[in-house]
């Protein structure tokens, strides 16, 4: 058992877990290249489904007009804080497998890199916020997303801000959140099943 963030385990697991949660206040301040790719270089080492990696990332950097137009993207409650993110990403996944055919685990393997990504930026002291809160019909017709492509998830990427620079109503959330307990989420055998 231990204690980060406020979060308390049952189990000893690694601090990396605790230590990652989704932020919102970020300075405006620039994520290198280095930075960025690193947490893509962990994204592509994410475990996936007959090893046909369907994840795909666009991004966006700070300062340039990719990165007003991604802003665009988000519903008006995400950009009054993603405006501050010193990078702006789309993850993606192929629907249909190497062979042709549809590939059911796609966003389960995407949301895999998803996580690699996330925990590696957090281990980085980055700010790395997963978000489902955009217009996925404007992405789909600003950008020219194939149809064979699901559009997974934004994320907000930067180096950490003053919370008090964020709206008010987002500071009292500025902080990790809990989780289910164990005994919620996790069933042994077919009597387990009567739990779900």
């Amino acid at each position: 058992m231990k204690t980060i963030n406020n979060r308390t385990t049952n189990y000893d697991i690694n601090d990396i877990f605790l230590n990652r949660y989704s932020p919102r206040a970020m300075s405006g301040e620039s994520v290198s290249t280095e930075e960025l790719m690193t947490m893509f270089e962990a994204a592509r080492w994410a475990p996936s489904s007959r090893n046909e990696q369907p994840w795909r990332f666009l991004y966006a950097i700070k300062g340039t007009s990719d990165f007003d137009l991604f802003l665009s993207f988000l519903l008006e409650s995400n950009q009054t804080w993603c405006k501050n993110a010193g990078v702006l990403s789309i993850g993606l996944s192929k629907k249909t497998s190497s062979d042709g055919t549809v590939n059911i685990k796609h966003s389960l393997d995407t949301g895999s890199a998803w996580e690699n990504l996330a925990l590696q930026g957090a281990n980085m002291g980055l700010v790395v916020h997963g978000m489902g809160g955009y217009n996925e019909e404007i992405i789909r017709k600003e950008l020219q997303i194939q149809n064979d492509y699901q559009v997974e998830l934004m994320i907000a990427i930067g180096k950490p801000g003053k919370i008090e620079d964020l709206p008010e109503k987002l500071q009292e959330r500025e902080k990790p959140s809990q989780r289910k307990n164990l005994d919620e989420i996790v069933f042994e055998g077919k009597e387990g099943a009567n739990n779900l």
